[in-house]
């Protein structure tokens, strides 16, 4: 059994499904770009004392990656769409997070930057890749690592910066997840460089069989 084709038994391929559009995995991700506005909303409109309920709040929407990633295995509801949203959903929304971190002074400047300079890389190298005609890449473990540590690290940033009780406890573990994160993020770009090169090399080899 290959390339989508049902057995006798009824089995299905991974493949089979790839281009739905209408998943589970897929309506999370647009409740979680749906929801980036509130989170700013909510940091626009209150101070310190408000803060934690956006923390709170982008917690949960760092939470919904890796929910609907699972569900997306589970359900065998992997799809096209899904491979290119959830990632577009996660750096948006880690971007936002970040500048909006930084307008309230809950980060430091350096830093939050060196966060966003990633996300910037990696979505123009994509884009890079794209445009020569290379084959669609997939997010690598230490970019999902890096992602999952930066979205732990931000809330807590904004909590350390809130009048909640354990702020100071918050504010240590967002530089503990923070400086990883930064580490394995900054890796898995050097790492995708040789795999660009080899996704535009493939491509423009296989696009040459064709024409033969």
């Amino acid at each position: 059994m290959s390339d989508g084709v049902v057995s006798g038994g009824g089995a299905r391929s991974p493949t089979d499904g790839a281009d739905r559009i209408l998943t589970v995995p897929n309506v999370l991700t647009a409740v979680r770009l749906l929801c980036i506005p509130i989170f700013v909303g909510e940091m626009a409109r209150s101070h310190r004392s408000g803060w934690l309920a956006a923390a709170y709040l982008l917690a949960a929407l760092g939470a919904t990656d890796w929910v609907d990633g699972q569900l997306a295995r589970r359900l065998g509801q992997v799809s096209n769409l899904g491979k290119v949203l959830d990632p577009l959903a996660d750096r948006l929304l880690l971007v936002v997070a970040a500048v909006t971190i930084i307008v309230a002074g809950a980060i430091p400047v350096w830093l939050a930057f060196a966060a966003i300079g990633r996300e910037v890389v990696v979505a123009a190298g994509f884009l890079i890749v794209s445009a020569m005609g290379g084959r669609r890449m997939d997010v690598s473990m230490a970019g999902k690592v890096a992602t999952f540590m930066l979205m732990v690290a931000l809330p807590l940033f904004l909590v350390g910066h809130s009048h909640a009780g354990w702020r100071h406890v918050a504010e240590g573990l967002a530089w503990a997840a923070m400086i990883p994160a930064l580490c394995v993020g900054w890796y898995a770009v050097a790492a995708y460089v040789p795999r660009a090169r080899t996704a535009v090399a493939e491509s423009r080899a296989e696009g040459k069989g064709v024409r033969r």
